[in-house]
């Protein structure tokens, strides 16, 4: 039987649709999402400075950074043992630790698509020049919604993690499917795209280099999830610099170490 790690080493992503996140540590965190989007910093301390602030439009993509340092229920999730263990598995580190977290709400457009926000296609590796080049980084994505595929799931070019950095795409793109038909892809490679439906509690793992975005979300309910990046052993900032994504490496209150050998 195929194993977790031989799947994400084939394919740059794999699916681990069993939860997780308990049920309980899901529904707090939800209400830690509930209050950021109100304003409210049960710690005293702000997100980062982020792409949605409240009072923003309804329709807009909520994307707060750092969430996790605003609410202790975030937090609880991002360091959650369980995730650790299976980022461990997937990837085979002996060390994990969470270096940048985005916190991700896409409203819903009901029946239609206008009013629910596109993810374009990126590569993470294109947001992330403060790491080294060899470094090893790859991302959680935790769903504290039901991601049907009604719902906009994130979707994986399958294999791309092994086309290097192409350099093409953008994240906050309003048409990912036109803009998919613009990537260049290298000779003999194939477009094949895998669905990240996820129940909540439920994780993806992706590679840096892997291809991904998402469309509207239809399903009638916010689309809710985290963006957990994550680093192993096999890392180090560019010039060993602090500063930007790699700002806060050595502080655990902004980034716990999820697993150790």
């Amino acid at each position: 039987m195929e194993t977790l790690r031989e799947r994400y080493e084939q394919d740059g992503v794999c699916l681990c649709r069993e939860p997780a996140v308990p049920a309980g540590v899901v529904a707090r965190a939800v209400a830690g999402m509930d209050a950021l989007m109100r304003g409210e910093y049960e710690t005293g301390v702000p997100p980062q400075p982020s792409f949605w602030k409240p009072g923003d439009a309804p329709q807009k993509l909520v994307k707060i950074e750092m969430p996790q340092v605003a609410d202790r229920r975030i937090m609880d999730l991002i360091r959650h043992p369980a995730l650790g263990r299976l980022a461990a598995d997937v990837t085979g580190a002996s060390w994990v630790q969470v270096w940048w977290v985005q916190m991700l709400v896409k409203p819903s457009a009901g029946s239609g698509d206008g009013d629910s926000p596109h993810v374009g296609w990126h590569q993470d590796r294109q947001y992330w020049q403060q790491w080294e080049a060899s470094s090893h980084l790859f991302t959680a994505w935790v769903a504290l919604s039901d991601v049907t595929s009604e719902a906009g799931p994130v979707r994986h070019v399958r294999g791309s993690h092994r086309w290097g950095l192409l350099d093409q795409g953008n994240f906050f793109t309003e048409d990912f499917r036109r803009q998919g038909e613009q990537v260049v892809i290298p000779s003999g490679e194939r477009w094949e795209e895998i669905e990240a439906t996820l129940p909540p509690g439920g994780v993806s793992f992706h590679d840096q280099l892997t291809l991904h975005g998402s469309g509207p979300n239809r399903s009638g309910l916010p689309r809710r999830s985290f963006a957990i990046h994550l680093r192993t052993e096999r890392s180090r900032p560019v010039a060993d610099r602090r500063q930007g994504l790699t700002s806060f490496i050595d502080d655990p209150a902004y980034c716990p170490v999820i697993y150790s050998a």
